[in-house]
């Protein structure tokens, strides 16, 4: 999301996905000859009441969910965010809020712009929790769905303030679950790798980060945070790619924050280190060099020390801090896995639990 303001207005970058050229087909909806004069009128009516259908849900959704989508004002930045209760409590992305503590929040409840505070911020899955400093009469908290019911095919709509544009509405579908994707730690990024992301054709634009992706039951599914940007056209946008944190993991992180003013329990699992990407004699990325380990953490138990480059985890292969990151997120603390990596110009294993961003 790049452009004018360094965090919700600026477009995060998805550096390992490369878009290649995409062709689309829009196919119609005529099969065998035409219909009979007598018949033609009832064939005629279908097609509108159809479409009358599809948007008289379409408009129940927006008027039930938009007055639970705010915007957001984050010092120079603009992003949006979710009423999660009726207590004041707004979840967003940790992007939009950045380093601040406080902030302007417009509500559908009324035009008055809101003051409110953090809570607590967690960058490592991208998510924040603020706080009405007064609620305002009225306000209606959203309904949050089941993930595993999330299904590709599903149509969904993006709720939110892109460009700064309060309370608008795009639709498409859900394009694929289950995604790993990493968030550019530039442009106020937060870096973080965040897994079961939530791919959808629904346009997210700069300002959309941290509003609401909603299915027709008028339930949220996922908050929007990351839009695709394609290397071959200059790291503008690809259309149609975006990328929303799955609506599990939005209410267990602001439940906990919400509990304990942080978060207890991510479910991310850590090798414990610090660790830099190395390059081989080509200068290409070989591996992740250990640059610190935790004393008594996952690799340190392992026998793994400082020095030692990271190649595998368990089948994926290991280049960069990146991979790494991707290859943890499709684990769980607690778990073993077989760690390759070399000490010199030996080629080692070790089995390691791993442990907890």
């Amino acid at each position: 999301m790049d452009a004018t303001h360094p965090r919700s207005r600026a477009r995060r970058s998805l550096t390992p996905l490369a878009a290649g050229a995409c062709a689309i087909a829009l196919a119609g909806g005529c099969a065998g000859p035409g219909p009979t004069p007598s018949s033609a009128p009832v064939r005629q009516q279908a097609v509108p009441r159809a479409a009358g259908d599809l948007e008289d849900q379409y408009r129940a959704v927006i008027k039930d969910v938009l007055p639970s989508v705010v915007q957001i004002g984050a010092g120079e930045g603009l992003g949006s965010g979710i009423v999660y209760d009726d207590k004041g409590h707004i979840v967003t992305n940790a992007h939009v809020v950045g380093d601040e503590k406080s902030f302007d929040v417009s509500v559908a409840t009324g035009e008055k712009v809101l003051k409110a505070s953090l809570v607590s911020s967690y960058p490592e899955q991208d998510l924040a929790v603020v706080r009405l400093d007064d609620v305002p009469d009225g306000l209606r908290a959203a309904e949050f769905g089941d993930t595993d019911e999330v299904e590709v095919g599903q149509i969904v709509l993006a709720m939110g303030s892109p460009l700064g544009l309060s309370s608008s509405v795009t639709q498409g579908i859900v394009s694929a679950v289950g995604r790993t994707v990493s968030e550019s730690g530039s442009g106020g990024g937060t870096g973080a790798t965040l897994a079961d992301m939530v791919q959808t054709s629904a346009a997210i634009n700069p300002g959309n980060s941290g509003g609401a992706l909603v299915n027709l039951d008028s339930e949220v599914i996922g908050v929007p945070t990351l839009a695709a940007t394609d290397p071959q056209l200059g790291g503008s946008a690809a259309p149609g790619i975006g990328f929303a944190i799955p609506v599990s993991m939005v209410r267990t992180v602001a439940d906990q924050i919400i509990e304990s003013g942080k978060v207890t329990d991510s479910g991310r699992a850590a090798l414990d280190i610090t660790g830099r990407t190395v390059v081989d004699d080509r200068y290409q990325p070989a591996g992740v060099a250990i640059v610190s380990a935790q004393e008594g953490g996952a690799a340190d138990e392992a026998g793994m020390r400082v020095g030692d480059v990271i190649t595998r985890v368990g089948d994926t292969p290991v280049t960069t801090i990146t991979s790494l990151s991707e290859a943890l997120a499709d684990h769980r603390p607690g778990q073993r896995i077989r760690v390759t990596y070399t000490r010199g110009d030996a080629a080692r294993t070790a089995e390691v639990t791993l442990g907890e961003i």
